[in-house]
């Protein structure tokens, strides 16, 4: 459905997420893939969506004046929010390890925004799902961490593979949020675009 409204657009995803990649493929949309560096760095006091909002739409920035009439560029961006403190990527396997460790048993959310940016504006949304872990042992998380290896993973998890199979008791919102894009939002914020 989506795929005939923008045949004539050039839809731009800025990330390099296979998860958000394979996710909005489902949505049946013609896209492609071009990513630019930004220094993900953002003010202390930004808390929760805030910050993934703050961080979508400094993505989109490193793209200003290059966009034209006809493309619509996505960015995106998801952290885990514990104990209000973002959880983003773990830095190695030992801080991976201590990120399980805070989340086990306990409750967290993940936030996700999404900017979307034309020449002629920018708009961002953003969703927010609770997501419930059962209580892991030591060795759980290290089987985890050595054999998932969830570096790229805000929290240090992947709701998709194995800890979100094993640990995740209850959702509390969207599933698709916390692989990093909110794909009913998306849809709906595309459909009446």
């Amino acid at each position: 459905m989506l795929a005939q409204k923008f045949a004539n657009t050039e839809i731009i995803l800025a990330s390099q997420s296979p998860r958000r990649q394979e996710l909005l493929k489902g949505l049946d949309l013609n896209f492609r893939i071009e990513t630019r560096p930004v220094d993900e760095v953002y003010h202390n006091d930004l808390k929760g969506h805030e910050i993934t909002d703050y961080l979508s739409i400094l993505k989109a920035s490193a793209f200003k004046n290059d966009l034209i009439d006809g493309q619509i560029l996505i960015t995106s961006d998801t952290i885990v929010w514990f104990q209000d403190k973002p959880l983003e990527k773990p830095k190695d396997a030992q801080h991976a390890e201590k990120m399980l460790q805070l989340l086990s048993g306990k409750t967290h959310e993940v936030f996700t925004s999404v900017c979307f940016t034309t020449i002629q504006r920018q708009q961002v949304i953003y969703d927010v799902t609770k997501v419930h872990f059962a209580v892991l042992t030591d060795e759980e998380i290290h089987y985890y961490v050595t054999n998932y290896k969830p570096f790229d993973k805000a929290g240090a998890y992947g709701v998709q593979d194995w800890l979100g199979y094993a640990a995740v008791t209850r959702l509390e919102g969207c599933y698709y949020n916390v692989m990093g894009l909110p794909l009913p939002k998306v849809y709906e914020f595309l459909k009446r675009y």
